[in-house]
């Protein structure tokens, strides 16, 4: 082969294959060929997975294209719910197994080892590809030797016991007979699939479908999402809410625990940093002190569980951790506390039995089946006794389901990083008898890893915890952060939190002395880094590189390593394997400092970092081109957890012509740029970019994301941001309520999974109070009936006149006055309702190009002033603001790629879209707008009503309605109430 890459030439030139690899159809053979979508690409791509040959005619046979029920937000009963979500479980349970048995490496070289119980231990490289498949402790694996002249065939199942920075896997091997020792090269390594987990899930769908005293019956009914009278745990509260052992509470740590006991049903939202393991050790302990039995104590992950497990214990309380057998060999910081530990180290003479034969086994790796029996009789009993006698059981979800636990019952059960946990992973712990249960976690940062797509689609995706946000439970959120310079905690705090985070960190607190690293604003450790490199598609072909980007990291880690900042202090995150591998292995070769320096620091996903901290970040955002856009960077929670793993310093790698074109990174390189923070150049010599980067074309859409805030704890604040102005913290100025149109649905009620529940706000008025309710711009928004008193108090408060009983008129939303609703529209004998078209040429997506001031994304807009802050979550709208046409217009959540045909009911009428909606409902502005057919008129900047019906009550019109209309008398008059 010939080496010399000056003879070497591309195979791709403008984004076609050159002509001579594939051949380029001609314009009639282009014309007779079939279109093809990128969304049959994508579908054939998922078949190839399975069937290797799959094509396009496959799509097209029956039960392909099928996708499952999609999981809903209320259930009927227990056995509805079995019946929507086990088929995902199987899907996902399906997908996993087909990854893992495909997943196999060939001409292994091993290196031999003896383990302290005598086991064989193998280790071998086993490199990280691009691929879905992630290796963790616990994983079973068997190594194969397919044998030669000399030595037979060989194979052997093992644990992964642990996995190497350096990519290298140590396998605990079941049996130490036979083993090659004398041989290190030709090995076969492959997976071996455990259903484990999935049938644990199954299970407990099942007993909570048929077991009534599986959980409380209230408990029932709130997981299933039935309406249920609030209820209060009657008990002595304790004085002092903190723990032994623990840092002292703070505020809002304090109130979460005390509103946590007294509640059967509770959530806390934890944002980044705020102290959640060491509340949620603290309700622990007060839980256990309250006498009602043991408690149990779970999380998704091992690391959450021994991280809780380590904080209980140090309180007093005694904690068994409960590992799963294959886990047993790996080593934990929690060791001390295991139950395999404490059964091999426990010193009573009834013990010794079991001592003897347990050493027996070590030794002679197998007993007789005799004393095998009666060593597993002794164990069992030994385990049961150290259980019994705990005050907190901790292990994962799927461990809650171990046989060990079959026969126990726990009232009290709390799950920590539960919005990282499937439903039914959440179900595990639940089934055991609770009666109280407590989840912890943050739906603002990453959900559950589903693997399977079209699980995910149907909504396996969406935790327990959201689901019940959704529905209307408020989350308790905890308030001060102790991780962040106070500057980095800025763009998080307003951004995803609503501006609520606290430092409870100071600047002093963050800086370090003798760490010279130039920061372009010295009391900023921040920084955006501008590259221009442009990315490329990996070895693997299915994630990217940025060769650019890699080569800066490494520049600024020998700049913190030479600077005094040991290895472990930084953390390098980038979204795509392909960058990740290719910066480790940039690093090794080309670092200026001692190789070993480099190999010490963990490049890692955003995935893998979530729930941990460094004092130094550096995020390598890798995209970079014209027109494919930016992949999962969109993703919102991404951002979020990536931006809040630092302590003392974060430096971003990326192209901000390509990232500003996403409202969220827009809103981001505005903060950074603000502050001076965006820069180019070489490292020992930054200046500030000058680069020029886009408005975003639409506004920021997320249906999943920040449904609903924590509750205000000392603001006064109610479910989402606030209950009142005093709560904004970012704006002196009063959050605006928003005007709702009324009237009865459109077609039928769209109840998604993605709606936000909506109560009525304390305040001067009682109707639509969602101007400073938490939720996304675009998020859908769970139906609330009209109640006449709370119409009715609409119009005395902006001195309308009040409506009488408004709920029983067939009217379909008013059109506004610049004063009010014209209140009243005859229906008489049409065949439709009137729609309420609102149109508005001034908010095309031109409209929004320079007055667009606003940080963007989910910090919402007053109509009034562009460039203000005034609600996350709801357009403040200001009735007192006159003629200048932006000023007034009814809704509060601007929404520019709406779903089709999106009806709603009652408050929730207030959606304002740019796009096109089949039938929208009212109050939806619409660039693409719509006549109703009985309307012969067509008009792309407004929609007419259906049907001849005249207004009662004519008089003045929205001025947003941009175009006359035969309907309409757009004649200005001054602000008076409209006629009676």
């Amino acid at each position: 082969m010939n080496w010399d890459l000056s003879q070497w030439c591309p195979l791709i030139d403008d984004r076609c294959f050159l002509s001579w690899l594939v051949k380029v159809p001609s314009e009639q053979e282009q014309l007779r060929a079939r279109q093809i979508s990128a969304q049959q690409i994508n579908k054939v791509e998922e078949l190839w997975k399975t069937n290797p040959d799959a094509s396009l005619e496959d799509l097209e046979k029956p039960g392909v294209d099928d996708e499952p029920q999609q999981v809903v937000l209320k259930y009927e009963d227990a056995y509805q719910y079995q019946n929507v979500f086990a088929p995902l479980i199987k899907l996902e349970a399906d997908y996993d197994k087909m990854m893992k048995e495909s997943q196999s490496k060939d001409s292994l070289t091993v290196r031999w080892d003896i383990g302290l119980n005598k086991k064989r231990i193998a280790y071998f490289v086993f490199p990280k590809e691009d691929n879905e498949l992630r290796l963790v402790p616990g994983d079973e694996l068997r190594l194969r030797y397919s044998g030669d002249s000399s030595h037979p065939a060989w194979q052997s199942v093992g644990h992964v016991i642990k996995l190497t920075a350096q990519e290298e896997v140590a396998l605990e091997l079941r049996a130490s007979q036979g083993v090659p020792v004398d041989l290190i090269h030709g090995f076969s390594v492959d997976f071996v699939w455990k259903s484990t987990s999935f049938d644990r899930m199954q299970g407990a769908m099942k007993t909570f479908a048929v077991d009534e005293t599986s959980v409380s019956g209230y408990i029932y009914h709130h997981l299933l999402g039935h309406e249920v009278e609030h209820q209060i745990i009657r008990n002595t509260l304790p004085r002092r809410f903190g723990a032994p052992g623990l840092p002292e509470l703070n505020a809002s740590q304090v109130l979460a625990v005390k509103s946590v006991l007294q509640k059967p049903v509770s959530l806390i939202q934890g944002p980044p940093g705020t102290g959640k393991t060491v509340t949620s050790a603290a309700i622990v302990y007060h839980m256990a002190k309250q006498g009602q039995g043991q408690v149990l104590v779970c999380a998704p992950s091992n690391v959450a569980v021994d991280q809780l497990a380590e904080k209980m214990s140090s309180t007093g309380l005694k904690v068994v951790r409960l590992c799963a057998k294959s886990r047993e060999a790996v080593s934990s910081p929690v060791e001390h506390l295991t139950l395999h530990y404490q059964v091999r180290h426990l010193d009573t003479s009834e013990k010794s039995e079991l001592h003897k034969l347990q050493q027996l086994k070590d030794e002679q790796g197998e007993l007789s089946s005799s004393d095998e029996k009666k060593y597993k009789a002794l164990k069992r009993a030994t385990e049961r006794e150290i259980l019994q006698s705990a005050d907190v059981i901790c292990c994962t979800c799927v461990g809650a389901g171990d046989p060990r636990l079959s026969n126990f019952r726990f009232r009290q059960v709390l799950i920590d990083e539960s919005t990282q946990a499937t439903e039914p992973e959440c179900l595990i712990p639940l089934v055991l008898g609770v009666k109280q249960v407590v989840l912890v976690g943050d739906h603002c940062q990453l959900g559950p890893v589903i693997m399977c797509k079209k699980a995910a689609r149907a909504g396996l995706a969406q935790s327990l915890f959201e689901r019940l946000v959704i529905l209307g439970v408020k989350p308790f959120r905890l308030q001060v952060q102790y991780r962040m310079h106070p500057c980095l905690s800025d763009f998080p705090s307003n951004c995803f939190y609503e501006g609520t985070l606290q430092n409870g960190v100071t600047v002093n607190e963050r800086q370090t002395p003798g760490i010279d690293f130039p920061w372009p604003v010295p009391n900023r450790p921040m920084f955006f880094y501008v590259q221009m490199g442009q990315e490329e598609i990996s070895a693997s072909g299915t994630s990217y590189l940025n060769r650019t980007e890699a080569a800066n990291v490494e520049k600024i880690v020998t700049t913190f390593l030479r600077s005094g900042v040991v290895p472990s202090q930084i953390g390098v995150i980038t979204p795509y394997e392909g960058q990740r591998a290719y910066i480790v292995n940039y690093m090794s070769r080309n670092g200026s400092l001692r190789q070993q320096l480099y190999k010490e620091i963990e490049v890692a996903s955003v995935d893998s970092f979530q729930g941990r901290e460094k004092d130094y970040i550096i995020l390598s955002c890798v995209r970079s081109n014209e027109h494919q856009g930016i992949g999962f960077l969109n993703d919102p929670r991404r951002l979020n957890v990536a931006l809040t793993r630092a302590r003392y310093g974060i430096v971003i790698l990326g192209n901000p012509k390509v990232l500003s074109k996403q409202p969220l990174w827009n809103s981001l390189l505005t903060h950074y740029k603000e502050h001076e923070c965006l820069v180019e150049g070489p490292l020992n010599n930054l200046k500030q970019s000058m680069v020029q980067f886009q408005k975003p074309k639409k506004i920021y859409n997320d249906r999943r994301l920040f449904l609903g805030g924590g509750q205000g704890v000392l603001h006064g604040a109610g479910f989402g941001v606030a209950g009142n102005p005093a709560a904004d913290k970012r704006s002196g100025r009063g959050k605006g309520h928003s005007f709702v149109p009324f009237g009865p649905p459109m077609g039928l009620i769209n109840l998604v999974c993605t709606h936000l529940a909506i109560l009525y706000l304390p305040g001067n008025r009682n109707y639509g109070p969602r101007g400073n309710t938490g939720g996304p711009i675009g998020g859908h928004l769970a139906h609330q009936q009209n109640s006449q008193q709370a119409m009715g108090g609409m119009g005395s408060t902006f001195n309308f006149p009040g409506l009488e009983n408004p709920s029983s008129q067939p009217s379909g939303g008013g059109p506004m006055s610049e004063t009010g609703l014209m209140t009243q529209m005859h229906v008489q004998g049409l065949s439709q309702t009137f729609r309420d078209g609102f149109s508005m040429g001034g908010m095309s997506q031109d409209f929004f190009g320079d007055d667009f001031k606003s940080q963007g994304s989910h910090v919402a807009y007053n109509i009034a002033d562009f460039s203000t802050q005034a609600s996350q979550g709801g357009y403040g709208v200001d009735y007192t603001q006159g003629p200048p046409p932006q000023s007034v217009y009814p809704g509060n959540y601007l929404n520019q790629n709406a779903h089709p045909g999106y009806s709603h009911m009652g408050t929730a009428n207030d959606i304002v879209s740019q796009d096109h909606m089949a039938h929208g409902s009212h109050g939806m502005f619409t660039q693409a707008g719509y006549n109703d057919p009985s309307q012969d008129e067509s008009s792309q900047m407004h929609f007419g009503m259906a049907g001849p019906g005249p207004l009662q009550s004519p008089g003045m019109m929205n001025p947003l309605y941009s175009q006359s209309y035969a309907h309409y008398n757009t004649q200005p008059q001054s602000l008076q109430p409209p006629p009676q």
